[in-house]
């Protein structure tokens, strides 16, 4: 059993819960879609935050009409506001060699304490090339812009992502992940 340690507020313990149902969850990642749209950025590249940024990437990225995927594995939550000391990165690793001069968003479900959130942006934005190192001579460098969206973001996050559909300090049920898991044949 791994360790865990509480690192911030618990999460309420009264009934009082963000309820998103799959319905509205298809209205907020075309909306997180049209927020990016309105922005005038557009990204090469979607990027999610596994496991619980899989289904919002996958969306906004079929709402954005971006093809290239990648996904990075990290575990910080172990249960209910219960994490891990320092979230963790779990292997398989994203290719990341063709992310150096593309725009990239990174896809989570929530900012919560957002330490996750600012570890994948920390290292999507570490793979640009530096300026010696692009080629062109010009001292240019070519480096990742990257940007973030979430469906929720919470006030205790350590940091802001760039679009967010929906602002909340309540625990979050989202509809993926709900139920609990299917560990037995019944």
């Amino acid at each position: 059993m791994s360790e865990t340690t509480p690192t911030f507020e618990a999460a309420p313990t009264t009934t009082a819960r963000e309820v998103l149902g799959w319905e509205e969850f298809g209205e907020a990642a075309r909306e997180l879609a049209r927020t990016v749209v309105r922005s005038g950025w557009m990204p090469d590249v979607v990027v999610a935050v596994a496991r619980g940024g899989l289904v919002p990437a996958g969306a906004v990225a079929y709402a954005l009409d971006v093809k290239a995927m990648g996904t990075l594995n990290v575990e910080f939550y172990t249960g209910v506001a219960e994490t891990l000391p320092e979230p963790v990165v779990l292997p398989p690793l994203m290719d990341t060699s063709d992310l150096p001069g593309r725009r990239v968003l990174v896809v989570d479900d929530v900012a919560d304490s957002g330490r996750t959130l600012a570890l994948v942006m920390e290292m999507i934005r570490a793979h640009g090339l530096p300026a010696e190192a692009d080629g062109a001579g010009d001292g240019a460098g070519l480096p990742v812009e990257a940007r973030s969206a979430v469906i929720y973001a919470k006030p205790r996050s350590v940091i802001e992502p760039d679009y967010v559909w929906r602002h909340t300090d309540r625990w979050i049920n989202f509809p993926w992940s709900a139920q609990p898991p299917v560990t037995t044949g019944a």
